[in-house]
């Protein structure tokens, strides 16, 4: 049965109208403004080539018309009861989180200033703007539930470009994966009280977002290469995925030398803690059912991120039921 979230109630929606932003609050109710974001089709029929310039304007629009502007200055964060504000400010997360928050936001808004094509530099800086007001969002919660957190190191923009966004858009496809099976299982559990998981649904919805357009353009920008490129891309695409797996080894081991986790790893710190009782296997499972959903109100002509999902099936081959 898919569960249909009405997260939004908790949240001021305003909508940028004639250059000013009003508020939407009376004329789109939280069902409405639950659907609009999580279903998209686009206006194009039939096939659309992967690679096209039809293509990536598919790609770019679904971002760019499933934006959800609502404000974190003005989310209402509930109160939480002792045993559930012990639950929530003991995570060992939240400075990992709210650093690579403000790096990713960095590291796309430095890639978009390179791109000369006007759709994909709006989309492009969304995404960074969306990753920016996540950052905003953990600081308003910790703010809220009086978390201390560490000292923010620079955000220094990249010298490369192109492999930050990289880095940054694989490593939600990593993390997005699991979270969306961790955020599900800690509603469930019971860990999460329902209204912090339903103020917090629209901030994962949209990684979903960001994970469906990188995977869009990551094939559309391998497409429009000219044929002796491709090999310098595979091996930057590669190196990408090198770096992200021996940082993930080294965030299980612990921390770096300063004492201070260096990326967010959600699955790694908090799945024992938010999942309860829940087997190994039933959590990939509850992950791999979680991404479907996430991902199943989006145009079908879409490319869905798949190197994830697909490691996950092939571990269920090894884990016993």
């Amino acid at each position: 049965m898919l569960r249909v979230s009405v997260s939004y109630a908790r949240i001021r929606r305003t909508y940028l109208i004639g250059g000013e932003y009003s508020n939407m609050s009376d004329t789109l109710n939280p069902v409405d403004a639950d659907h609009a974001m999580r279903n998209w089709t686009y206006r194009s029929t039939g096939k659309i080539p992967i690679g096209s310039d039809l293509h990536k304007r598919m790609f770019c629009e679904m971002l760019l018309t499933t934006h959800n502007p609502y404000k974190p200055a003005v989310i209402d964060w509930p109160k939480l009861d002792p045993a559930a504000l012990k639950r929530v400010t003991s995570l060992p997360i939240w400075d990992i989180a709210v650093q690579t928050e403000g790096r990713a936001s960095i590291r796309v808004a430095t890639y978009a200033g390179t791109v000369d094509d006007p759709q994909l530099r709006e989309a492009l800086r969304m995404n960074g703007g969306e990753e920016a007001r996540h950052k905003l969002v953990l600081s308003k919660l910790v703010e809220a539930y009086g978390i201390e957190l560490a000292p923010e190191p620079p955000y220094p923009a990249p010298d490369d470009a192109l492999r930050a966004w990289m880095l940054t858009g694989y490593s939600e496809c990593i993390d997005s994966f699991f979270a969306f099976g961790l955020f599900e299982a800690a509603r469930q559990s019971g860990y999460f009280p329902e209204e912090l998981v339903e103020t917090f649904e629209p901030v994962i919805q949209e990684e979903a977002r960001h994970i469906l357009f990188f995977a869009n353009w990551v094939a559309w920008y391998r497409h429009s290469l000219p044929w002796y490129r491709k090999p310098w891309f595979l091996a930057k695409t590669a190196s990408v995925w090198f770096s992200l797996i021996r940082d993930r080894i080294s965030l299980a081991r612990g921390f770096d030398t300063s004492g201070a986790a260096q990326d967010a790893n959600f699955p790694a710190n908090v799945g024992d803690s938010v999942a309860g009782d829940v087997s190994v296997r039933s959590l990939i499972e509850l992950c791999l059912t979680e991404n479907d959903r996430r991902m199943g109100g989006y145009d079908a002509r879409l490319l869905r991120p798949v190197t994830v999902p697909k490691l996950a099936r092939l571990a269920l081959r090894f884990i016993r039921k």
